[in-house]
């Protein structure tokens, strides 16, 4: 989730927990709510690791930050900071609760995603995910800002937080029923062309609850489908032209009119598969192992003496867009050693690839 959708969160959240008449002395309801909307924008915090290492901040995001282990200790710092910005005009009880609401809340956010959250970091880098929700998710964002925005007006009530807190919980309910739906679709897939042994699973697609990408995972390949479940007819193929909403909107078709693009994990030809698999097994190249989900060769370039080996994470291939998060390992020569980079160009052509060093 979007760092404003979370901050947004906390402060709906701390309204929601909040007494509609404060104790003399004690927050205001709206220094209450600020304290909330920036606890529950601390997680996000590790981006910084970003600028250090782009591959380390992959596998630390929603690390110890998002723990629930931690969780008590990062309430307890920020407590102490509110502390000190309110020069000690509040006890540094109050403002405890509602920063560990506010965190937590955050984490909440965070496991309905695709992307996994460490819950148990340090002790475990296990990611936790209930993948029901898009990363940014407008319909999410828009029922905690009418939330707030009723909170405005009926200041003395803290009925409209709770209302719009319900209403959320109901959504991602909702959304996880159409999750399991998807997953129905994927698994009739199966019984009819006969697969056993693989495993289905649905990804939340940007713009709908009614849009999905179904994933088959297969031992040597990922088959793909991006399904409308509410469309009746096919969508007419975009123009070249098209603006990129509209291209993304086409590929999701009816649930009769599905088309299942087969991937292969690590390339077509037996060379391919060589090197991929060189690569995708070398410890040089286990944070990116431990982070993607459904790792596939996007490409292999070789010119001159010179190969690279191309990786992304299919969890995040939405239609008509370039996906993020494409690293590979390069070597200068068949017996050299391979050196991990970031692809953060587009296109065969070397002039207009741009490589990161890692």
């Amino acid at each position: 989730m979007d760092t404003l959708t979370h901050a947004l969160s906390g402060a709906l959240a701390a309204r929601a927990t909040g007494a509609n008449q404060p104790a003399p002395g004690a927050l205001t309801r709206r220094a209450r709510m600020w304290v909330g909307f920036w606890a529950a924008a601390f997680p996000d915090s590790d981006f910084i690791v970003r600028f250090i290492d782009p591959l380390l901040y992959l596998t630390t995001h929603r690390g110890i930050t998002h723990s629930v282990i931690m969780l008590p200790l990062w309430a307890a710092i920020l407590a102490w900071l509110f502390f000190a910005f309110f020069r000690g005009q509040h006890r540094w009880r109050e403002f405890v609760g509602i920063c560990a609401i506010g965190i937590g809340i955050h984490i909440v956010g965070d496991v309905v995603t695709a992307f996994g959250t460490m819950v148990f970091a340090p002790l475990s880098d296990w990611r936790l995910q209930i993948p029901t929700t898009f990363i940014i998710d407008p319909y999410f964002t828009a029922i905690l800002a009418a939330g707030l925005i009723a909170s405005a007006f009926w200041k003395l009530s803290r009925r409209p937080a709770l209302i719009a807190l319900a209403v959320l919980a109901a959504y991602v309910g909702f959304q996880g029923l159409m999750h399991q739906r998807a997953i129905g679709i994927g698994e009739r897939y199966l019984a009819a062309q006969g697969l056993t042994a693989v495993e289905v699973s649905a990804v939340p697609q940007p713009f709908s609850p009614f849009h999905w990408m179904i994933v088959v995972s297969e031992p040597q390949q990922y088959r793909l489908a991006y399904v409308s479940l509410t469309r009746s007819q096919t969508p007419a193929p975009p123009a070249d032209d098209a603006f990129w909403f509209t291209r993304i909107a086409s590929a999701y078709r009816p649930t009769d009119a599905l088309l299942w693009k087969e991937v292969p994990r690590f390339g077509r030809s037996p060379m391919e598969v060589d090197l991929a698999s060189e690569v995708w097994h070398s410890e040089m190249f286990a944070r990116f192992r431990r982070f993607a989900l459904y790792p596939a060769v996007y490409r292999i370039d070789q010119e001159s003496a010179r190969t690279c080996v191309w990786f992304n994470d299919l969890r995040f291939a939405l239609f008509g867009r370039n996906m993020p998060f494409r690293y590979g390992a390069c070597r200068a020569a068949s017996d050299g050693a391979w050196e991990v980079y970031r692809l953060l160009g587009e296109g065969n052509d070397e002039a207009r690839d741009r490589v990161q060093h890692l």
